[in-house]
């Protein structure tokens, strides 16, 4: 255990924090100047388990060139260090205190801490926008690393390296569907480079965007708006009209009134974001892709099926050409597709999709994901129309419950759920387990969504289409 350095440490001295002390500075003096740079090193790591690749890396950047692995052995045998498992290891708090101490006397203080930062950077850009399980997996141990970087040693980020570390811990948690353990990094996000850069600063607009993109899952379209406007703004004045980022910032945009009913407003900026992004992009880009499958979702959103389905079929295609096949976009655009199929009645196109998808989503992603709970509803939706309604049921219900408890209980999509369960109790003449479940998700809507978005609307008459006619 930890605490065991610090008992024989004690051992080594008189007693307390003062005998503590005495013993670390014995063992310090003990050390030789190699040693002593590394043991510094270690101190800049989080309170948490430390893969030793973290620690060459740093070392390796700082220009630090010795045995590590030996000076490793030597303070593992002071006691100032404790080996977890195989390559593992950690310092323990009071230890780590007393190591910054001495670590501000260094020379090499700077050198070490931008070193740590730099390294901290590298591991950030590996995570990818949507990580999936082996990705969330390679990058656990380092992610009290890089909070470190983020937040205590953010002033030796270079103005490159700022953003990095918070992008990074935005994607790790918003990846798992953990929203509101990745809000708090979105924020600081944005906080953070206007700080350093001032309020109009392409940082400042990603950072607006990665911010809008959260609200949007988490169902606060309202919140999203303003930031998804203020960051067109901001990427038309600091780019020019013609640039990526400001394709993705229409994409978004136009996303968000779809997502709000809006598909007026929506239609004229997914196609010029898609017209951008090919000009721009070259006709096989991802973020070609997105806007192909964004436009084909507004398209399908307006019944207008037949303008979708080869806007799918394409965003399939190039998502699997570019990606591969084991991808979660690739979930997410069979998924599409075979929404698209079940709504024209097509049910045998549309369930080895879904099922395609579920299952990928689960094995990509995990069984607790707020994706597989979309996929769980959906293929419910699929077995109500086909009227195999215990089928439906159990689909429905794992989809509310996951819903719930990923998203809470206020969230559109459990407005959805609560809607689509109420409707197959209404459909089986059911109407005293239909009624309540309609009145939540109408207070749900009325609330997230507001009066006039399509889903309240088809809640609110639901409803009293129940209460008006179902009802003895």
């Amino acid at each position: 255990m930890l605490g065991d350095i610090l008992a024989r440490l004690q051992k080594q001295a008189s007693a307390g924090e003062s005998g503590v002390a005495a013993a670390f500075e014995l063992n310090w003096q003990s050390l030789e100047p190699e040693a002593q740079k590394l043991a510094c090193l270690l101190s800049l790591f989080a309170l948490a388990p430390i893969p030793w690749s973290l620690v060459e890396s740093a070392a390796s950047v700082s220009d630090l060139e010795f045995d590590f692995k030996a000076n490793c052995t030597i303070l593992v045998e002071r006691y100032l260090l404790q080996e977890l498992a195989e390559d593992t290891y950690q310092v323990h708090e009071r230890i780590r205190e007393l190591l910054q101490q001495k670590l501000e006397d260094l020379p090499e203080a700077n050198e070490l801490k931008r070193g740590y930062c730099q390294a901290m950077v590298s591991i950030a850009k590996d995570i990818p926008e949507t990580p999936t399980l082996i990705d969330i997996a390679q990058a656990t141990l380092a992610i009290p690393h890089l909070a470190e970087a983020a937040t205590v040693y953010q002033a030796w980020l270079s103005d490159d390296d700022l953003i990095w570390p918070f992008v990074s811990l935005g994607r790790f948690y918003q990846g798992q569907g953990a929203y509101d353990q990745a809000l708090p990094w979105r924020k600081q996000c944005l906080s953070s480079t206007k700080k350093r850069y001032g309020d109009e600063h392409p940082d400042v607009t990603t950072s607006l965007n990665n911010l809008a993109v959260l609200y949007c899952l988490q169902g606060r379209y309202g919140d999203a708006e303003h930031l998804y406007i203020e960051a067109l703004r901001m990427a038309k004045h600091l780019l020019g009209d013609e640039h990526p980022d400001v394709a993705t910032s229409l994409n978004n945009l136009a996303e968000l009134y779809r997502s709000q009913g809006r598909y007026s407003d929506a239609e004229p900026l997914h196609i010029e974001a898609l017209r951008m992004a090919k000009r721009l992009l070259g006709d096989e880009h991802l973020d070609v892709a997105t806007s192909l499958n964004n436009l084909a979702e507004l398209y399908r959103s307006q019944g207008r099926y037949g303008d979708a389905e080869h806007l799918y079929i394409e965003a399939l295609r190039m998502v699997k050409r570019l990606l591969g096949d084991e991808h979660p976009d690739v979930a997410t655009s069979l998924n599409n597709l075979a929404v698209l199929y079940c709504s024209q009645g097509r049910y045998s196109d549309a369930e080895p999709l879904y099922i395609q998808a579920l299952t990928m989503r689960k094995r990509l992603l995990g069984d607790e994901h707020p994706a597989v709970a979309t996929s769980l509803n959906n293929l419910g939706g699929l077995y109500d129309l086909q009227g195999r309604y215990s089928d439906a049921e159990t689909f429905y219900i794992q989809a509310l419950t996951m819903r719930k408890r990923l998203l809470g209980d206020e969230h559109p999509d459990v407005a959805i759920s609560l809607n689509n369960l109420g409707g197959l109790y209404d459909s089986q003449g059911r109407f005293s387990d239909a009624e309540p479940l309609y009145i939540q998700a109408l207070e749900i809507a009325e609330q997230r969504l507001g009066t006039n978005h399509p889903n309240t609307i088809t809640i609110s008459a639901n409803l009293e289409y129940l209460q008006r006619n179902r009802q003895p």
